[in-house]
């Protein structure tokens, strides 16, 4: 794919954050768009834009690339994940790295964050899929450094509804937080991932989170919606 046609896509996704965000303020929904662009068959790159508020920190935006890698697809696993989009989740072990950039409001330093991120994944019976990933979020701002680790255990099926085959799932991440040195957040979610055509999924979400970091616990719940564009350029 030609540079050009891959600005464009970008600009395209920015773009339809931007709407979901303006219409966010009211609907009180994160919005995120991550497009995906696969270069070889253990490789791809991608833009990720939300907006999304994790451990007790207000909301923010995230922008920024990342690149991921595979190891070559189980036959199980491809079973599983036969009409998802994504076929990262047909590969045991993916390893990512990512850089985020988070702007802050009222001109407040900005953080620089660097996201290496390891995901098992695992074929169960009836063709459930479980799924392990392991995150670091390495935070630089204004000089100084924090950083946290995040483990997120996931498990969903893809239903086949005649032609359609959304994939409902659940899961729970657990944070540990290096400035408070103890796991200081739990975050539950449960969504719905719908395929629409090759290219486009839908992913909209519920999540509940309990922040233990500061005295008192401090509880959320929030709407999410996910569009993730997939591309192949070989």
């Amino acid at each position: 794919m030609a540079g050009r046609a891959k600005k464009s896509l970008v600009l395209a996704s920015l773009a339809i954050l931007w709407c979901l965000r303006s219409s966010a303020q009211t609907a009180q929904v994160l919005p995120e768009v991550d497009t995906y662009f696969k270069l070889s068959s253990e490789l791809r790159v991608s833009f990720q834009a939300k907006e999304t508020r994790e451990a007790g920190d207000p909301i923010h935006a995230e922008i920024g690339p990342s690149l991921d890698f595979y190891l070559k697809p189980l036959i199980r696993l491809k079973k599983a994940t036969e009409f998802d989009l994504d076929d990262s989740k047909s590969r045991p072990l993916v390893f990512s790295v990512g850089y985020r950039y988070l702007p802050q409001a009222n001109n407040a330093p900005a953080t620089n964050r660097m996201e290496p991120v390891v995901t098992l994944n695992f074929p169960l019976k009836g063709r459930f899929l479980l799924s392990d990933r392991n995150r670091a979020d390495l935070d630089w701002r204004n000089g100084n450094f924090t950083w946290r680790y995040r483990n997120r255990i996931q498990i969903e099926k893809t239903l086949t509804l005649r032609s359609y085959h959304p994939s409902p799932y659940a899961s729970a991440e657990f944070f540990y937080q290096s400035q408070f040195g103890k796991w200081s957040d739990t975050a539950i979610y449960a969504g719905c991932i719908s395929p629409i055509g090759k290219r486009l999924e839908v992913n909209p979400y519920y999540e509940h989170q309990n922040n233990t970091g500061k005295s008192p616990n401090h509880q959320l719940n929030q709407l999410g919606l996910m569009l993730n564009l997939y591309f192949s350029v070989r």
